[in-house]
């Protein structure tokens, strides 16, 4: 599956400081692109939220789970690292190229491939452990679930342009939380 430039870009948005006592320099590249993704993301906004309220939906988030206050700093760099290849994951789908404005998803999808090859080069520096052998603690389960909830719904609504733009309106609500997440590997 091809990696979209935009998908890359919310990676390299989302971290905007070191990882506080971890023993990993990360990049400058993940401090400089935290607002050119969430910038991406708010220009792919094509149609009105407004036009797709029926469509809302809850889709639980797993905010006790994955509250960053009771994760350890590895754990936090752990959950940071699985929704950025979560939320890289969706945006590469089948459905997203048919919906999204080709240059603005590759930009998207380039910045999270940047921001999870960096991560995953912290994680093996600094945990020590490859980022395949974090898929069984039960903070990534939560998180997996979660987001095979929204693929569900995009495939129940047939992936149509009002789904994706609730996904896409979600998925700027998980930043919050990747934010809370990058304070908390700060201190």
């Amino acid at each position: 599956m091809a990696l979209s430039v935009s998908s890359l870009m919310v990676m390299v948005m989302v971290f905007s400081g070191p990882i506080g006592s971890l023993s990993c320099d990360l990049p400058q590249s993940l401090d400089s692109g935290k607002q050119e993704t969430l910038t991406a993301l708010a220009q792919m906004g094509t149609i009105s939220f407004l036009s797709c309220l029926k469509d809302r939906t809850d889709f639980k988030f797993p905010q006790e789970q994955l509250d960053g206050r009771q994760l350890q700093k590895t754990q936090a760099l752990r959950v940071l690292h699985g929704m950025l290849q979560q939320i890289f994951n969706l945006f590469s789908s089948e459905g997203s190229s048919a919906t999204w404005e080709e240059a603005l998803l590759d930009k998207l999808l380039a910045g999270l491939h940047q921001q999870l090859e960096d991560l995953e080069t912290c994680l093996v520096q600094g945990v020590g452990e490859e980022p395949s052998a974090l898929e069984t603690d039960s903070t990534t389960l939560a998180l997996r679930g979660y987001f095979q909830g929204l693929h569900l719904y995009l495939e129940k609504k047939n992936f149509s342009d009002c789904a994706w733009e609730v996904v896409r309106v979600e998925i700027r609500k998980c930043f919050l939380f990747i934010n809370k997440l990058i304070r908390k590997l700060r201190n």
